[in-house]
């Protein structure tokens, strides 16, 4: 695709600072709009509108087109992470939040997987028509989310209590009995959540008094920084891939694994933090195993096996995750449902501000071994560390 139009690894830079700056900036209106018109409306939505623009993509003929899609992609995707996490904070408990937070990202790998063995046959559709295979492949998965957008507009109910309708059936999913179980386990674990509907708006008063909550900002740092030392190998894996001697249909087969991987230890990691009830020191596995293996990239000569430097990225790639467990500790500590909905929006502004940094680190001029943005990437592993034992530290004092 670069190849195609003409764009070097700095354009794909500013393409994806492009996309998580207007990812960024749209994210607390879109909350805002989605607690206005609910989750069950502006899900829908937003993945329609986003679907149209991702097959569109189709048609890009050089570095502005290339810019424009990715601005209006990240604008149009904004707010989307925190809204399901809203969404599913109406029917779990705290504790609870975290396990089904992981499989909505297990899902969200699972996609890439199965994405992956879609690019490798229809990137074999190059040809058809005069358009190259990366067209097909934008265009079709534009159309297929764009289908799932319309489902769950249709199927997505507004919340436990309000599952009948047409589609989803007239009974709805659940007996009164259920219902009230639901409701009052809800709120037996965050009173907070019985103050208001899933339709009522942000104040301004509320807006900053989430923002002046500076108990927060600990978490929101961590959110800032966390994932830079594997963001820059996640976002460039299939062209790290070529530039190590495999060809494009190889390359896509071969994203598979560290992807599996990546989601067995999503699992793992969040059960387990939820098990021995430990969260920051926790949390701090995911530098830890990313630290060698950056280590070990920077010593590797530029001559060893493309095999051994295909596992070092790959166990890179697969590391340990604990976004959702960032994710639980922000939601559970936001107070009510509506600084609850701006707090868990901050927090992914500072994720999405996490992975402007990272898309900045592999520059042009430093491939195709990326020795200096790998050592760059060391130094935030290490501050990471750090950091992660300060806030547990930072919490148990203030909570004393």
């Amino acid at each position: 695709m670069l190849d195609d139009l003409g764009l070097t690894t700095n354009d794909y830079n500013y393409g994806q600072a492009i996309f998580y700056v207007s990812f960024l900036l749209a994210e607390l209106p879109s909350q805002l709009i989605s607690k206005w018109l609910g989750p069950d409306n502006w899900i829908p939505i937003q993945m329609v509108s986003w679907s149209f623009i991702a097959s569109l993509q189709a048609f890009i003929t050089g570095r502005k087109s290339f810019f424009l899609t990715r601005c209006l992609l990240g604008t149009l995707e904004g707010g989307f992470i925190p809204e399901q996490i809203l969404y599913l904070s109406y029917w779990y408990t705290s504790a609870e939040l975290p396990a089904r937070l992981s499989w909505f990202w297990v899902a969200s790998k699972a996609t890439d997987i199965s994405s992956a063995f879609l690019a490798y046959a229809l990137l074999r559709l190059r040809g058809l028509f005069g358009a190259a295979g990366w067209q097909w492949l934008f265009f079709l998965e534009g159309l297929l989310t764009a289908t799932i957008g319309v489902f769950s507009w249709y199927y997505l109910p507004p919340g436990p209590t309000q599952t009948a309708s047409a589609f989803r059936g007239e009974e709805g999913w659940f007996t009164a009995r259920q219902e009230r179980i639901m409701v009052n386990r809800v709120l037996r674990d965050d009173p907070s959540k019985g103050d208001m509907h899933n339709r009522q708006p942000v104040t301004p008063a509320m807006l900053w008094e989430c923002l002046a909550d500076w108990h927060l900002w600990p978490v929101y740092l961590l959110g800032l920084t966390a994932f830079v030392p594997q963001y820059p190998m996640t976002a460039y894996l299939t062209l790290q891939l070529r530039s190590i001697g495999f060809d494009t249909f190889d390359t896509n087969l071969l994203v598979v694994p560290p992807l599996c991987l990546y989601i067995i230890q999503l699992l793992f990691w969040t059960w387990l933090s939820e098990r021995i009830n430990e969260r920051f020191l926790l949390a701090t596995v995911g530098q830890l195993w990313s630290l060698p293996l950056l280590i070990a990239l920077v010593g590797l000569p530029l001559v060893a096996p493309a095999g051994l430097r295909y596992i070092l990225i790959g166990l890179l790639v697969g590391f340990p995750y604990v976004h959702a467990i960032l994710v639980a500790i922000t939601s559970r500590n936001a107070g009510t449902v509506r600084t609850r909905t701006v707090a868990s929006a901050l927090y992914n502004m500072c994720v999405q501000a996490d992975n402007i940094i990272g898309s900045n680190i592999y520059r042009d001029d430093d491939k195709p071994l990326y020795a200096h943005g790998n050592k760059v990437l060391i130094g935030f592993c290490i501050f990471n560390v750090m950091l992660f034992v300060a806030t547990k530290f930072f919490y148990v004092s203030i909570n004393r």
